[in-house]
């Protein structure tokens, strides 16, 4: 029998399972209450004027719904992602601009163009699992610099890049959530955004910019983007529409240097050749008709109502010695339990109460932070949220001591 594991290749090796696509399999379980994944809620899709355009742009222009469109992009969509962009204060070219297949492309194609294997690659801890399984599949080393209630310790973070050039140790990247991050939920502040723009300029180093919850605010002010406070140089902004529209749409976008953009274009051209025009056109139509903006109030609208509740429900369930982060926007909520409580070991437990996460050990670059874990206030119902959260603290009670 011939021994497939022995040609695999080194990247295929390094790449993990998702511990959160893993955890999907419980997802259909009767009477299972899922605060595990990332998923947008169901009952807020615009199916209706979404299958209304569809049959209208397939009506008027077949032959362009069906046939390639430009790796970079169908054009009438980026002029869409332009004009939306600029209401929130980037202003863009087309050349600007690389719609992907999701955001998961998005994070996936700049590792390639930017890191080698063993180049030092600076991550939130926590961060987003789906991030660092992509970084891991170049073969990255990760430098973890740790969070407070303000996002990302920039102080840490120069320490970290001084310690690399006293060593003669290159890097090149950072990554970040700045808003609502996955998982923590925390935004970075004003001040450190502004700080991260300057290391980023003065120790000539890439930022991702992940943004597929930043027009997902509950409560407070817009903060500029780091994309915008850099004038473009030196910051990728990465945009979704998958929670701010529908996931099963799979359509994405880059924002970034032209000349980057054109690298990625390149890089893309030998991964899908390009996304869906339909679906772009879909999309585009949709934006024209000033939907978008209408829609996102909607589903901030519920969201909020939503989170609230689980922040009440919280704290109005979970044994002292539980603390959890409240945020402003986004999907998630991170709990962090006593040092001595494995959530991964709890798991098991909370599945036979019918109740789900995400252990806190999968967001982290070394399987660390293992008392903490990641719950999703978008999916789940009301009514799910409050039984959910009585489930999981008598989960939470009995491995107290």
């Amino acid at each position: 029998m011939i021994d497939l594991v022995k040609n695999y290749s080194s990247m295929v090796r390094r790449t993990k399972v998702s511990a959160i696509r893993e955890l999907l399999k419980y997802k259909d379980m009767p009477g299972l209450i899922s605060f595990a994944g990332g998923f947008p809620s169901s009952d807020l899709f615009p199916s209706e004027q979404l299958k209304e355009i569809g049959i209208k742009v397939m009506t008027e222009m077949p032959e362009v719904m069906l046939q390639y469109a430009g790796t970079g992009g169908y054009m009438p969509l980026k002029e869409e992602i332009i004009k939306f962009m600029a209401r929130h204060g980037s202003n863009l070219e087309p050349e600007n601009i690389l719609i992907t297949t999701g955001g998961q492309q998005g994070i996936d194609l700049p590792t390639k163009i930017f890191v080698d294997i063993n180049d030092p690659v600076f991550v939130e801890i926590p961060s987003y699992v789906g991030a660092l399984n992509s970084l891991a599949s170049t073969g990255a080393k990760f430098i973890g610099i740790p969070m407070d209630e303000n996002g990302i310790i920039t102080d840490k973070l120069e320490e970290e890049i001084k310690r690399l050039i006293s060593i003669g140790e290159h890097y090149k990247l950072l990554y970040t959530v700045p808003d609502y991050q996955n998982p923590s939920g925390v935004s970075i502040s004003l001040e450190r955004r502004k700080k991260l723009v300057e290391l980023a300029k003065k120790y000539n180093f890439i930022i991702l910019e992940d943004c597929p919850y930043t027009y997902l605010r509950y409560d407070g002010e817009e903060k500029p983007s780091l994309f915008k406070l850099s004038n473009s140089e030196n910051v990728l902004g990465l945009y979704s529409f998958s929670k701010i529209l529908s996931p099963g749409l799979r359509l994405g976008w880059v924002c970034g240097h032209k000349d980057i953009i054109r690298k990625l274009e390149i890089l893309k051209q030998s991964v899908d050749v390009c996304c869906s025009t339909l679906i772009q056109g879909v999309v585009a139509e949709y934006m024209k008709m000033n939907l978008l903006e209408s829609h996102i109030g909607d589903v901030v609208k519920e969201y909020k109502v939503k989170k609230d509740l689980m922040l009440k429900m919280l704290s109005e369930n979970m044994p002292e010695g539980v603390t959890w982060t409240k945020p402003s926007g986004g999907l998630f909520l991170w709990v962090t339990l006593p040092e001595y409580i494995d959530s991964e070991s709890m798991l098991k437990k909370a599945i036979e109460h019918k109740v789900t996460f995400v252990p806190g050990y999968a967001f982290h670059h070394n399987s660390e932070m293992r008392n903490c874990l990641r719950i999703n206030f978008s999916y789940p119902t009301l009514e799910q949220i409050e039984k959910g959260v009585k489930s999981l603290a008598e989960v939470i009670k009995c491995e107290i001591h």
